[in-house]
């Protein structure tokens, strides 16, 4: 029977090889305490002569000086001999003594900063030269050999390695290093799924023959959308403002469908530039409940929750400006999951400081709606890719089709729909009036469903309100997708409605026009669709 400490193997000599210095003099620091030798490559060598350890050069190792601008300088049988050899086959251990390959125990590295490079805007020469070749090859060896050698490409592994050391006197457990072998190979897939994606954008490619996918652990979840589906977070390097990015001050950790809804609410309200007055957009079920414009961000929030005061019970507010402490005040009236904002003054914050289970989010920034990107779903046996979803229009691109054109002000409130429409699941249908949602229908099979759901959820609003009439009366309404007959157009005239927005395109536009201007509404066509699902 193999003795316990048989598979545990010792650190005697350790490659270091980083751009990202977070944490290595300790690291190294902590090595040399241990006895282990430290090899090292150029500035990485440097820094740590600098801090009086002393390291020894690749280049005595290899007996090459590094060349090319140090494109050359690890690939060289001496390292990945050192790295690969199986300490327990004799023809390994012979083929090393005959070529004087001395064993590498442990092998630290990150790569070049590729992501960061191309995240700067760097022009593709620059984002070439900042593809790392010697350090991954480098990577895969030592995590193909974990059987003998350990792996780190995380500065946050760093003290674990240290520790298991410590626990094992002066060596690394096999699972230790089965686990940091797994980190590696990830790190390099996630690093060639990352050069693979930009350089498809580079030279055009819009449908690359194979596409790779990547993300970064940021969060274990409870669970997914149901308490027995496992889930966790992942975060794709983008910085797209938004909860990926986020700050949170107070609250439990975000759950799954949190985090869905908060993505959501911060996407629609990223609609509304903030230099044009404050929004806010309340979300629940990732459809919204609720979006305002006014002339402060408390007149905002009371528009949109009056919008339907049902719905935004325990849902996601998401606001284009700071957070104020009168507006925090109104949102900590009802019981609601998240607020995520741009910002949020000391006041606010303590106005949330009492209510212990309500997250508050904020980013810094707004994300850019026309901005390019692409999102992912997956089907059974793969997974769709498009383009994100950045059209919008302005009102010289709409084209009236009625006889009677809408008003300055109608114009304005379809605008705002239209905006709102982009993310109402399909079929989709929004009334809005003053800048405000006053009804919205959401994912129906049939698109006057939608058109009735609407309008009744605003008769309930009109009771709840103590109004004489419901809010759709004198609204506009928009609809994601064209009209396939008159009869959903006609409802929402029924509703109150006095004004159209739609894609247009239908074989019966005739008619669907015809009873526009029969029932004296104003209708635009906008030429594109919305449709989300």
């Amino acid at each position: 029977m193999p003795s316990p400490d048989a598979h545990l193997s010792p650190i005697r000599r350790a490659l270091i090889s980083v751009s990202d210095k977070t944490g290595l003099v300790d690291l190294a620091r902590g090595l040399a305490e241990r006895g282990v030798e430290l090899l090292s490559t150029g500035g990485t060598s440097g820094l740590l002569r600098g801090a009086g350890l002393e390291v020894r050069d690749i280049a005595d190792l290899t007996g090459f000086p590094e060349m090319m601008d140090g494109r050359v300088k690890t690939l060289h049988p001496r390292v990945h001999g050192g790295l690969l050899a199986l300490r327990d086959n004799a023809g390994h251990l012979a083929a090393m003594a005959e070529h004087a390959i001395e064993p590498i125990d442990l092998l630290v590295v990150n790569l070049y900063p590729f992501e960061a490079t191309v995240a700067k805007g760097a022009d593709y020469d620059t984002c070439i030269e900042n593809i790392d070749i010697g350090g991954p090859a480098m990577i895969r060896a030592a995590a193909k050999n974990h059987a003998h050698v350990a792996v780190l490409v995380d500065p946050e592994d760093y003290a674990n390695l240290l520790g298991d050391m410590d626990q094992h006197g002066g060596r690394t457990c096999p699972k230790f290093r089965k686990k940091l072998a797994q980190r590696a190979f990830a790190r390099t897939a996630a690093y060639d799924a990352a050069v693979s994606t930009w350089m498809a954008g580079a030279i055009g490619d819009a449908a690359p023959r194979r596409r790779a996918l990547a993300g970064r652990l940021a969060q274990t979840l409870r669970y997914g959308e149901n308490p027995h589906q496992t889930a966790a977070f992942y975060t794709d390097g983008s910085n797209r403002p938004g909860v990926a990015t986020a700050r949170q001050w107070q609250g439990k950790e975000l759950s799954y469908n949190n985090i869905n809804d908060t993505d959501a609410a911060y996407e629609l309200v990223a609609e509304f530039d903030p230099a044009q007055g404050p929004a806010c957009a309340i979300i629940k079920h990732a459809n919204p409940c609720g979006v305002a414009r006014a002339s402060t961000l408390l007149e905002a929030y009371r528009r949109a929750y009056d919008c339907d005061r049902t719905s935004a019970f325990g849902g996601i507010v998401a606001l284009n400006q700071p957070l104020d402490a009168a507006t925090a005040e109104e949102i900590s009236r009802i019981f609601t999951e998240v607020v995520i904002a741009p910002g949020a003054d000391d006041a606010a914050r303590a106005v949330f400081a009492a209510k212990k289970n309500l997250r508050l989010l904020t980013t810094d920034a707004l994300a850019d709606p026309a901005s390019p990107g692409l999102t992912f779903r997956q089907v059974a046996g793969g997974f769709l890719v498009q383009d994100r979803d950045n059209g919008a229009i302005a009102a010289a691109d709409l084209k009236v089709v009625s006889k009677r054109a809408p008003t300055e002000a109608e114009l304005a409130d379809m605008l705002f729909a239209w905006k709102v429409a982009k993310h109402v699941k399909s079929n989709a249908i929004v009334y809005v009036r003053g800048g405000a949602t006053v009804g919205i229908g959401a994912g129906q099979m049939s698109r006057i469903d939608s058109t009735r759901i609407a309008a009744r959820k605003s008769r309930d609003m009109a009771a709840v309100l103590g109004l004489d009439h419901p809010p759709t009366n004198g609204s506009v309404v928009a609809s994601d997708a064209f009209f396939p007959f008159s009869d959903g157009l006609l409802a929402a005239a029924e509703a109150g409605a006095t004004a159209i927005i739609q894609p247009g395109g239908s074989l019966r536009d005739d008619e669907v026009i015809k009873a526009a201007d029969e029932a004296g509404l104003a209708m635009v066509f906008t030429a594109m669709r919305h449709f989300r699902h």
